[in-house]
C-alpha cells in the first residue's frame, strides 16, 4: 500500500482533547480508528489490519480446542430475554420498540440465542460435547462510556459457548480454553503482563475467571500472587481471606490492570430456562452443562497500546503490526530504489506500507514512530545502494543489501 493513497494518509499532530485515555489518543492520532461518539468508533484500514490479525490468532487457537465457528443475529427476541429473566436485570440492554407490542434487544452477549439453537439439533449423549463460537459485534448502553475501546458501547467480541453431559466434561474443557487463552496472550504480546484472575461468578458460579493484563491505566484493581501468577479481583479479595486460592500466600501485590477475556462456567442456568435437556446414557433426561469464554478485540487491540508505546508512538509486536514493513523514500532520487524494494518485499510474501509522499524526512520519521510498524526500512541518498533497517522496539540501525534485507525478513517473521 502506497502511503499516498492510504485512508487517512496524514495523523494527526494532535489527539481530540475529550479523549483522556492513552489508546485512543494515539490510535485516533495514527489514523487507526475515528470516534463516532462516547463509546462508537470507526476502525479505519490501519486499524482493521490489527483487528484482523488479532482475529487470526485467536480464531487458530479456539479452532485448535475444536470450535466451531458460526455467525448470529444481533438483534434478539424479547421472550428469550424474559426466559431467562434478564429482561429486566441486565440493566445495559440497547432495547428496540418495534410497535404492536414487539420488542428486541441488539446482543450484548449470545446466551439466549445459541442455548434455543443448540436446543433444536442437540438430544443425546452422544450429541455432546461440542463447542461453537462467533466474532461479533455486541452492544451495551454503558452509562459511562470510557477510556477508549476499553470501554465501548458498540464493540468486537469473540465469544465461545461450550456444552457437556456433565460439570466434570465441562471442567476438563474449560481448563482447554484458559491454556489456549494463555497462547493467545503470548501471541499478541501480552503474554510476560496477563494472569489468570479470580472473579465474582455472579449468578452462574461462586467463582469465574478473567484475564487481567498488568497497566498502570487499568480500571481494575487485582491482588497478584507472585509464586503461583495467579491474581485475584478486589471484588472477591475478602471471599478468599486475603490469600492466592491456590497456594495461601498472603503476599499479594496490589496492582492495576485491564481485564482482556473472561470464562464462565454457566452451568445450567440457561438450559434450565429452556429445558433444554439430553437423554443420558442411562436413557434419563439431563440438563445440559455449559459455559461462555470472550474476548473483546477492541479492548485487546487497545490493551497492547496500552502496554507497548513510548514517549513517540505506538510499539506494535510483530505478530499484529498493521503491516509487515514501513518503507520510507527520503529525497527525489531515491524513488527508482524504493519502488524496487517495495516490490521485491511484497514478492517475498511481505505486506508493506511505502510512504511516497512529499514530506520532510523529519515529518516522516515522526510519523513512522507513530504508527508503531515492527520494521522501518529507510532509502535515501544517504543510504547508497543499501537499505536501512530499523525495528521499532530497538535503536539499533543496520545498513543492508537487499538480498540481506530479504533473508532478514524471513527470519524476523519466523522467530
Amino acid at each position: 500500500m502506497k502511503q499516498s493513497q492510504l485512508f487517512p494518509n496524514k495523523s494527526l499532530k494532535e489527539a481530540p482533547k475529550e479523549e483522556e485515555s492513552l489508546n485512543a489518543q494515539l490510535l485516533i492520532r495514527g489514523g487507526f480508528i475515528d470516534k463516532e461518539m462516547a463509546g462508537i468508533y470507526t476502525y479505519m484500514p490501519l486499524g482493521w489490519q490489527v483487528i484482523k490479525k488479532i482475529e487470526q490468532i485467536i480464531r487458530e487457537e479456539i479452532n485448535s480446542v475444536d470450535g466451531q465457528e458460526m455467525l448470529m443475529p444481533v438483534m434478539q427476541p424479547k421472550e428469550y430475554w424474559v426466559t431467562t429473566k434478564r429482561w429486566g436485570d441486565f440493566d445495559v440492554l440497547f432495547k428496540i420498540d418495534l410497535g404492536e407490542g414487539k420488542e428486541l434487544v441488539l446482543g450484548p452477549t449470545h446466551e439466549e440465542v445459541i442455548t434455543p439453537l443448540a436446543q433444536k439439533h442437540i438430544f443425546s449423549y452422544k450429541d455432546l460435547p461440542f463447542a461453537i463460537y462467533q466474532f461479533q459485534n455486541k452492544f451495551r448502553n454503558e452509562p459511562r462510556a470510557r477510556s477508549g475501546l476499553l470501554r465501548g458501547r458498540e464493540f468486537l467480541m469473540k465469544d465461545l459457548y461450550s456444552f457437556h453431559v456433565s460439570e466434570q466434561d465441562l471442567d476438563l474443557y474449560y481448563d482447554k480454553v484458559a491454556k489456549t487463552y494463555d497462547k493467545i496472550w503470548q501471541r499478541t504480546g501480552l503474554g510476560e503482563l496477563t494472569f489468570k484472575t479470580y472473579a465474582s461468578g455472579g449468578d452462574f458460579s461462586k467463582y469465574s475467571h478473567e484475564y487481567q493484563t498488568l497497566s498502570d491505566n487499568g480500571e481494575d484493581t487485582i491482588f497478584l500472587c507472585e509464586k503461583c501468577k495467579l491474581a485475584v479481583n478486589k471484588e472477591i479479595i475478602k471471599d478468599l481471606e486475603n490469600k492466592c486460592p491456590d497456594c495461601g500466600n498472603e503476599d499479594l501485590k496490589e496492582r492495576r490492570a485491564i481485564e482482556v477475556g473472561n470464562i464462565f462456567k454457566l452451568k445450567t442456568k440457561f438450559s434450565e430456562a429452556f429445558g433444554f435437556k439430553f437423554t443420558d446414557s442411562k436413557g434419563v433426561e439431563q440438563p445440559v452443562v455449559m459455559a461462555s469464554y470472550g474476548i473483546g478485540l477492541g479492548r485487546l487491540m487497545a490493551t497492547v497500546v496500552e502496554t507497548h508505546h513510548d514517549e513517540k508512538g505506538i510499539v506494535w509486536p510483530k505478530s499484529i503490526t498493521p503491516y509487515n514493513v514501513h518503507l520510507l523514500e527520503i529525497g527525489k532520487n531515491s524513488t527508482q530504489m524504493a519502488q524496487g524494494i517495495y516490490g521485491a518485499c511484497q514478492k517475498a510474501g511481505f505486506s508493506v506500507l511505502y510512504d511516497d509522499r512529499e514530506m520532510s524526512a523529519g515529518a516522516k520519521f515522526a510519523e513512522a514512530d507513530l504508527l508503531g510498524i515492527s520494521v522501518r526500512l529507510v532509502i535515501s541518498d544517504k543510504t547508497g545502494d543499501k537499505v536501512e533497517w530499523k525495528e521499532r522496539a530497538k535503536k539499533d540501525i543496520e545498513l543492508l543489501t537487499q538480498e540481506e534485507l530479504l533473508n532478514r525478513l524471513k527470519a524476523y517473521y519466523q522467530e
